[in-house]
């Protein structure tokens, strides 16, 4: 049996520079920076002051939850819902004329509902183990993103979350865009949502001394690829894209930004943290979703990289497209919106899809920001500090994360 075709047709995303897709494009291609000084709880005493965080301003959940849902929700799923919300906006679908039998839900976070943990800890700490809210387990659980979401339409199609730390809504969009192939759903939310600013996992992160310390200059901290880089800045969000079955999108009349042609998914089986040095996972990964897609690299337009701005994973993600591009390495233009966004952990692969989708449909790619001074040993093409006008055919996001997790998805123009 011929596996169905997969179409991506809407994209959301909640990120700090902004939930409105549009803008948030123009000021991802404007080398806009969101990270800032840590406003949301005292953090004088860390030496990590500085992170991608979501300000009020730029995301105004009430307008599209109710309030007294959002209270009863960590704030990971409420980022997680309302880019489930935006992106089936975008993608112009109305589920009340749709088989919702036949619709589900993947959506993932790399650490769930650590802030409702945090507080119900505090609260039983002060006032004893009777006033700990019944609303912790249904707060706090990594699946509570893609329970709401299939809850606000009513989805009784496949629903799960991943937990793969930062390769999470890569493994989500991949789990549902082969739900869709093998003909268990025709359309499927899939994504991560993440929202580790807390005290404690501030603090954690901290600890593994895998954090940028710039706290004085923050949108100059996160420097992908860049030889003064010295690790990832911390961030929140949510990316949710819509996968649909090709011919029941094209008979709607849907907007199409891309076909997901393949994903490619594989494990280090080295280190709990660190890459393979050699990048070697992450290279079978990118060449398993070009070899099932039947595209060579040398077709590849653009690739938005993981690219965290830690010195071992940019080398080591440098060192897997050597290996899976060979010739092609050079040719093939790069970049990472970690610079401008911050490390979102689990949702970082939603909104690098959604960003990657927009790069190949509207032909602009947009930059690596704080890109000064070039590392001898990073030695592709970055698209420094400058947004580009080009035309693709083909693109791939890759996502790696703690653990030794692998994705790589390759999508095409129709």
């Amino acid at each position: 049996m011929s596996k169905r075709r997969v179409v991506i047709t809407g994209l959301g995303v909640v990120t700090p520079l902004g939930e409105d897709l549009n803008l948030f494009w123009q000021r991802l291609l404007a080398a806009h920076c969101g990270i800032r000084k840590i406003t949301r709880f005292d953090c004088s005493a860390y030496p990590v002051r500085i992170a991608g965080e979501i300000l009020p301003a730029d995301f105004q959940p009430d307008k599209i939850i109710p309030h007294k849902e959002i209270k009863r929700m960590d704030r990971f799923s409420v980022y997680g819902l309302a880019a489930g919300i935006h992106a089936v906006a975008d993608a112009g679908i109305d589920f009340s004329k749709m088989d919702t039998d036949r619709a589900g839900v993947i959506v993932g976070s790399g650490i769930g509902g650590i802030e409702e943990m945090e507080q119900q800890y505090d609260k039983m700490l002060a006032k004893g183990v009777d006033r700990v809210s019944p609303f912790t387990v249904p707060k706090l659980m990594v699946n509570a993103a893609a329970g709401n979401l299939s809850i606000q339409w009513g989805l009784r199609g496949p629903v799960s979350a991943t937990a793969t730390a930062c390769a999470t809504s890569g493994n989500a969009i991949a789990d549902a865009f082969r739900t869709i192939q093998s003909g268990e759903a025709d359309v499927m939310l899939a994504g991560g949502a993440e929202a580790a600013l807390t005290k404690l996992g501030v603090a954690a992160f901290c600890a593994l001394r895998a954090l940028s310390t710039r706290n004085d200059e923050p949108e100059k901290a996160s420097r992908p690829f860049e030889k003064n880089r010295s690790g990832f800045v911390m961030a929140e969000g949510a990316g949710v894209v819509v996968l649909e079955e090709y011919e029941a999108a094209k008979a709607r009349g849907a907007r199409i930004y891309a076909e997901l042609l393949a994903c490619g998914a594989t494990g280090d089986g080295c280190h709990i943290t660190a890459p393979d040095e050699n990048g070697a996972g992450a290279a079978k990964a990118m060449t398993k979703a070009m070899r099932e897609a039947g595209v060579q690299p040398g077709q590849i337009g653009y690739i938005n990289a993981h690219g965290t701005s830690t010195e071992l994973g940019d080398l080591a993600e440098t060192k897997a497209v050597h290996t899976a591009f060979g010739a092609a390495a050079g040719k093939v233009q790069i970049s990472s919106t970690k610079g401008a966004l911050g490390h979102s952990l689990g949702a970082s692969g939603g909104i690098e899809l959604a960003i990657t989708c927009l790069a190949l449909h509207r032909g602009e790619l947009p930059p690596t920001i704080n890109y000064d001074e070039p590392d001898e040993l990073c030695n592709l093409d970055y698209i420094p500090n400058t947004a580009r006008s080009a035309a693709i055919k083909y693109a791939m996001s890759n996502s790696f994360g703690f653990g030794g997790h692998n994705t790589s998805i390759l999508i095409g123009k129709i």
